[in-house]
C-alpha cells in the first residue's frame, strides 16, 4: 500500500507540478537572455565578396582517394544468368 501511495504522489508531481516549475524557470531564463541581447546568431563562414554572376565559388574540395589497383590479367567478370525463385 505504501508503494502505491508513493507512486501516485510521484506521478502527480511529475504530471502537474513539474511542467509549472519548468515553465516558470524557462520564462525567467528567456527574459534574462532577451534583456542581455542573447540568442544572437553568429555570421557563417568568411564574408568575402559574392561571386560575379555566372561564376561558382567552391569553399571545400574533398581530397582525392587513391584508385584501387586491379590485377594485371583481369578483363572483367563473367555473366551468370539466374532465375528468380518465388
Amino acid at each position: 500500500m505504501r508503494f502505491w501511495l508513493i507512486f501516485i504522489l510521484i506521478f502527480f508531481a511529475v504530471r502537474y507540478v513539474l511542467p509549472i516549475v519548468l515553465r516558470l524557470a524557462l520564462s525567467g531564463f528567456v527574459r534574462k537572455q532577451m534583456r542581455n541581447g542573447g540568442f544572437v546568431v553568429p555570421p557563417q563562414g568568411p564574408g568575402g565578396p559574392p561571386p560575379a554572376p555566372g561564376q561558382v565559388r567552391v569553399d571545400y574540395v574533398p581530397p582525392v582517394a587513391p584508385e584501387r589497383e586491379k590485377p594485371q590479367g583481369f578483363k572483367g567478370g563473367e555473366y551468370v544468368d539466374f532465375e528468380e525463385v518465388k
